[in-house]
């Protein structure tokens, strides 16, 4: 096993040489046909950021609202959408509405809290 690797040795470092500085200058920075799969990548992370981000924001205010005494977390439901958290649900009383809305607020990341369709009991 030992004999073909090092046969094989020249042929592997020749090939990979050669790859290196054929695909070198195709893969510098600022060639133009980098530069259209560089934006791409990155518009693909933004955009992976932002599902991360909303799903993080969607989390923590869950897992706010359960840690609280004061809010039947369980009976809201949380969806993030750009930062935007929208809550829907029925609650006991109006002082728990503006409790979980307020508590939304809190949350870094949260740009509004729209509360439209969490209804109260009373």
């Amino acid at each position: 096993m030992k004999m073909t690797t090092k046969k094989n040795l020249p042929l592997v470092l020749g090939a990979s040489v050669l790859s290196v500085v054929l695909t070198g200058p195709a893969l510098a920075e600022g060639t133009p046909a980098v530069q259209p799969m560089m934006v791409a990548a990155e518009t693909t992370l933004n955009k992976a950021e932002d599902v991360v981000t909303d799903t993080w924001i969607t989390s923590k205010v869950k897992s706010t609202f359960l840690a609280d005494s004061n809010l039947s977390g369980i009976d809201i439901k949380v969806e993030t959408n750009k930062g935007v958290v929208s809550l829907s649900g029925v609650v006991a009383t109006s002082a728990e509405r503006d409790l979980a809305i307020a508590k939304a607020k809190e949350i870094k990341g949260v740009t509004a809290v729209s509360a439209d369709a969490l209804k109260t009991a009373d």
